[in-house]
């Protein structure tokens, strides 16, 4: 069964067993004989993997106790799950005959000796190079150290039509076709529905522009239609812009907990004593519907497949190498694609920036310690505008007016034209507005008004379709392991609601993330000399500067643009700083990047931030549960 040219000591060979697995881990040899089997079920890959001890490989060790065969079991599937998302480094699909591995690649595969003590140590790490000695695909993209892509497989091109509706014949639709689990390319499937608008100058055409634009559960299908009239003509001249819905988001396999309700959908929720335990039941409620509507879906929307799905689209599109433009989460899905995919990067521009280390928990609380500079900025923008405004002649009166607003509304909710608000939503709404000081100061006027007693207009709110708040917790649950103890949640919502008052509370409280699936996989982690470049606002609170410093030193080969003094989510054709527009235009039409990072000027406010107070609030509605969107 086992063929040595390495001596007795080396395993060659790796088998599948028929039926009931699709990957067989190597045979585990001394003298000939086999320690322990590892099959990991074909109706379930993800679970835990199912290990056959043989009593006569250990002799003249003892059978391993219970306690080391779990250790065992365990420290196999942490490596089968790490180690086998990749086509690349085994064959695809169900393994149906042995395969060779030679002898003459990679580290030698030997089990010596040793004390049964440290076999679990062993056998982990043998995993790697067996693994890492197979043959790849025909369409396999190059590995990126430790964390191995998965390949592309191949894909017919997509069929392109029109997408219905009222919109433009200049835009066409499809679907393709991507593995659910990525690992296992030949196992179920799963639809990613895609635009596209071609390059208007076919002589000038570089390739292919994708968008991401945020969230996550952000719809990107339309995102390059909403921007065609924003971008530059020469940007539009070299690139098909293509659109994709992230799996699991919109036209593509789309999940769904079974929510109805707006309480039901409020994410991220005012931490109180009084109601911790009602919010514990809701965060694992939550869990519990999303989790038993989508199965074995809902633990393979992740980040890390996104990116696979990304590379998927590139060869289906026939493409060597793909651009990128991604916002806010997006730039943390391109980030991703970079570590995985660098040799598939060709121009990537990354848009307010999510620094990689902080993804998940750590990024939403980052939201409440950067509202708290804008906040203060806010204040002294308004009380600089007193004749205008009339809500203080300092920053401290304007402060002072905010948060006996807030305490008012705790005590009795506001009626903001027909919407009741208490103290926790005025502070969200507020802290979504403070981006636009003469928006946040008009709000102002208009809930000191309703305090008074005055009719108000409506004020708009955003509630999450079920689909937008299942996919943007696939992501934050699903890409990194959250605290599991409400405890833990308790604290820190008691101690932010004194650090950072305005949300502190809100973004540190209990999250269906803490009664999550473990994820499949780790985080990725970003550490790469690819090229890319990084626009920034100095002054977004959504996703800060210091959060577009931490990416710009994981993407080592990247140059960062600041907007000092710009205070928006998001910079690039927006009208925040054309000197960041024309920087960022040169590097998509050359692909040259700064020779150093670049700090611009952001462009004078329109005329709209001077005119006189307008009859209602005058930005997006303020309960959006997702930074980006």
């Amino acid at each position: 069964m086992f063929a040595h040219p390495g001596g007795d000591d080396a395993i060659t060979e790796v088998y599948s067993v028929p039926d009931d697995a699709r990957y067989l881990e190597p045979d585990l040899v001394r003298d000939q004989r086999a320690l322990a089997t590892v099959i990991v079920p074909d109706e379930n890959p993800a679970r835990e993997p199912v290990v056959r001890f043989d009593p006569r490989g250990w002799h003249p060790h003892p059978q391993p106790d219970a306690s080391l065969k779990s250790r065992i079991r365990t420290r196999l599937f942490r490596k089968v799950v790490s180690l086998c998302d990749d086509p690349a480094v085994r064959p695809s699909g169900p393994l149906s005959a042995p395969f060779t591995i030679p002898a003459n690649e990679g580290t030698p595969l030997l089990l010596r000796r040793r004390s049964i003590s440290k076999i679990a140590l062993g056998v982990a790490a043998l995993l790697a190079p067996a693994l890492l000695g197979t043959t790849a695909t025909a369409t396999a993209a190059p590995a990126a150290g430790p964390d191995s892509p998965v390949a592309a497989p191949s894909t017919s091109s997509p069929t392109w039509r029109g997408c219905g509706g009222d919109l433009p014949a200049t835009v066409e639709c499809a679907t393709i076709e991507v593995p659910l689990d990525h690992r296992w390319p030949g196992g179920r499937k799963i639809d990613v529905s895609l635009s596209r608008i071609k390059a208007a100058g076919p002589a000038e055409r570089r390739g292919v522009l994708l968008f991401n634009p945020g969230g996550p559960s952000g719809s990107g299908l339309f995102y390059p239609l909403a921007l065609s009239g924003l971008l530059p003509q020469s940007v539009k001249d070299r690139y098909d812009l293509i659109g994709f819905d992230p799996r699991g988001v919109g036209a593509s396999s789309p999940l769904a907990c079974g929510t109805t309700t707006a309480d039901e959908r409020l994410t991220y929720r005012p931490f109180k004593d009084a109601t911790f335990a009602k919010d514990v039941a809701w965060a694992r409620d939550i869990a519990d519907r999303c989790r038993d509507r989508n199965k074995e879906t809902l633990r393979h929307i992740t980040t890390r497949n996104t990116a696979r799905d990304m590379d998927v689209i590139r060869a289906a599109l026939g493409e060597r190498r793909i651009s990128y433009f991604g916002l806010s989460y997006g730039t943390y899905l391109g980030s991703v694609y970079t570590q995985l995919f660098p040799q598939r990067v060709d121009r990537f521009v990354l848009d307010s920036a999510v620094d990689p280390k902080r993804v998940w928990r750590s990024m939403a609380q980052s939201w409440a310690e950067q509202a708290e500079p804008a906040f203060d900025r806010w204040t002294d923008w308004t009380a600089r505008h007193a004749a205008r405004y009339g809500l203080g002649d300092t920053p401290a009166e304007v402060e002072r007016l905010f948060w006996d607003i807030v305490a008012r509304a705790d005590r009795e909710p506001l009626d903001l034209g027909g919407t009741m608000f208490d103290g926790a939503e005025v502070r969200e709404y507020i802290r979504w507005e403070i981006t636009h000081p003469s928006v946040a100061a008009r709000t102002l006027g208009l809930l000191r008004d309703a305090v008074a007693g005055k009719p108000v207009p409506t004020f708009p709110t955003f509630v999450p379709t079920d689909n937008e708040l299942a996919s943007y917790l696939a992501i934050m649950c699903g890409d990194t392991r959250w605290p599991t103890s409400p405890a833990v949640y308790r604290a820190d919502s008691r101690r932010d609601s004194v650090r950072y008052p305005l949300y502190g509370d809100s973004v540190s409280n209990i999250f269906p993330c803490a009664y999550w699936d473990r994820p499949v996989e780790a985080a990725t982690k970003i550490d790469n000399k690819v090229p890319a470049l990084i626009v920034q606002n100095a002054w977004d609170s959504q996703t800060p500067l210091a959060a577009a410093l931490g990416l710009h030193r994981a993407l080592k080969g990247s140059r960062l643009v600041t907007v000092d003094e710009g205070q928006d989510h998001g910079v690039y054709s927006l009208g925040i700083s054309a000197c960041a527009d024309e920087v960022t235009t040169r590097y998509l039409i050359t692909g040259r990047l700064p020779a150093r990072d670049v700090t611009c000027a952001a462009d004078p406010l329109p005329a709209a931030e001077s005119r006189s107070a307008a009859p209602g609030p005058a930005t997006a509605p303020a309960r959006l549960p997702f930074s980006g969107r």
